[in-house]
């Protein structure tokens, strides 16, 4: 490790190995070497004269990158792909001649850019599915455990844990809906030429168009695409990369609503983050155990739903077929997104994997509201038993407010029911009325939505990615 320089955090704290490997310069520079073999295979098969000993000669070279030649030459020529085309034709002296053959620099740097945004948007595909997972396990255990529910964070009507966790779900399988209609729909740039039009191509094939537009699909197959964009200036749409970004910033948004209600439920010491032996939490409060993972989840996604922004304008700024005012942004912004969005997803998961509940505070904080919730229930019941609902609703307001006042001005605990019971318009006795207090009466179809959305929306997703699931998230801090 280096001390005297710059070093990204993402390298150093968040992203994983695989998603570092993904944006590493050995994955592009690899990929180049891969589609200038997909060009001579692609070129030969349509006809121009390249032979089968020359290709096999790009494909024993295919790996074996000479960096240090590439780097020499292009401290000398100033251009990064010219300088890789003169190393892989140092290696290779027979192919020399028709490596790169017809193309522009943006065939091998803007496939490759569209080659790993795909593996990229798979490897977040595979970690959001097992987050799902998770989080439809974590569901499932506590569909039936009722819980008080907040709007505007003040107590609401009753529901359950499990429920409250497929709200984080529902977002994710929004996110993943999004996610594959991206990763299906992602074309490679194909062999386009300095404006789009294949006029260099157009050349090399003597004027035949219908070997042209093969020669895109040819290549498309051999990188493993449905095809190429149908048109484009010098490089694909940076819509493309617009496109990609708002996908994370999606799910980034998405992992930051579950953040900051696992931060409030820690405060409310009903359901905590995992907390291991020998963390530390504060180095002056010893007994503190504070929420990191999920405030660094919020802290990630603050940065990925800023970074979109990059693309957007990126895109929004380019000039007719080509200008390079793009190329220093997405170098960072693309890849410092990703990587921002891998590590926000192994810390969800590492999150749900280990969260920690506590039922005894959870129904303690329920059984404090409960008495105010379940005013409607009671009323009802007098009416039944003869009472006036006008009156009734009236008497039950005032005591309400009395027991409030109780329990914020006084610190005492809420005497509602007693204060009901004492009641004569009411006719109910004190354990009549704590009779009725059953949580459960009170969470409606909690418990019922949550079996049926784990069973028809999201099994299925898990089912499609069963060879995806078992992942476990390495968090390094």
């Amino acid at each position: 490790m280096s001390y005297d320089k710059y070093l990204s955090p993402f390298s150093e704290r968040y992203a994983s190995k695989e998603m570092q490997y993904i944006f590493s310069p050995e994955m592009k520079f690899k990929t180049w070497r891969k589609l200038w073999i997909a060009l001579a295979e692609s070129e030969k098969e349509l006809g121009l004269n390249i032979t089968d000993e020359q290709i096999e000669e790009l494909k024993t070279h295919a790996e074996d990158i000479n960096y240090e030649v590439a780097k020499e030459r292009e401290a000398l020529v100033r251009h990064d792909v010219m300088s890789h085309v003169y190393a892989y034709g140092e290696q290779c002296p027979k192919a020399k001649g028709i490596i790169h053959l017809g193309a522009t620099s943006c065939y091998v740097g803007d496939n490759t850019d569209i080659i790993i945004m795909t593996e990229a948007l798979k490897l977040v595909k595979k970690k959001l599915v097992n987050v799902m997972s998770k989080l439809a396990d974590f569901a499932m255990e506590y569909k039936a455990l009722p819980t008080l529910a907040f709007t505007h964070f003040q107590p609401a009507q009753p529901t359950t844990v499990g429920k409250r966790a497929t709200l984080w779900l529902m977002e994710l399988k929004l996110d993943y809906d999004d996610l594959c209609y991206i990763i299906d729909s992602m074309l490679l740039l194909g062999s386009k030429g300095t404006t789009g039009t294949q006029a260099s191509f157009l050349e090399l094939f003597d004027g035949d168009h219908k070997k042209v537009k093969m020669l895109d699909q040819k290549i498309a197959e051999k990188m493993g695409f449905a095809g190429c964009y149908p048109v484009s200036g010098q490089t694909y749409s940076r819509k493309v990369d617009m496109r990609v970004a708002n996908v994370l910033a999606g799910i980034a948004a998405s992992a930051h609503k579950f953040s900051n209600d696992i931060r409030l439920l820690q405060h409310l010491k009903e359901i905590e983050e995992p907390f291991e032996k020998n963390q530390i939490g504060s180095s002056a409060m010893a007994y503190k155990r504070n929420p990191m993972r999920s405030e660094r989840i919020a802290s990630l996604a603050n940065y990925v739903i800023v970074n979109s922004l990059n693309p957007a304008i990126t895109t929004a700024t380019q000039w007719f077929e080509r200008t390079l005012d793009d190329s220093a942004n997405k170098r960072i912004s693309i890849p410092e997104a990703f990587l921002a969005v891998d590590g926000i997803l192994d810390l969800y998961l590492n999150v749900v994997d280990g969260l920690v509940v506590y039922p005894k505070v959870i129904e303690k904080h329920l059984l404090q509201e409960l008495p105010f919730m379940a005013t409607e229930n009671i009323m009802m019941d007098a009416v039944k038993a003869g009472g006036d609902r006008q009156e009734l609703h009236e008497r039950i307001r005032t005591l309400s407010m009395e027991a409030g006042r109780n329990v914020k001005e006084k610190g005492l605990d809420n005497n509602l029911l007693e204060l009901i019971a004492a009641e004569p318009a009411f006719n109910m006795s004190l354990d009549e009325l704590k009779s009725s207090m059953e949580p459960a009466k009170f969470v409606g179809r909690a418990k019922e939505q949550t079996e049926e959305f784990i069973a028809e929306v999201i099994k299925p997703i898990l089912d499609e990615n069963q060879e995806m699931l078992g992942l476990k998230a390495d968090i390094k801090v």
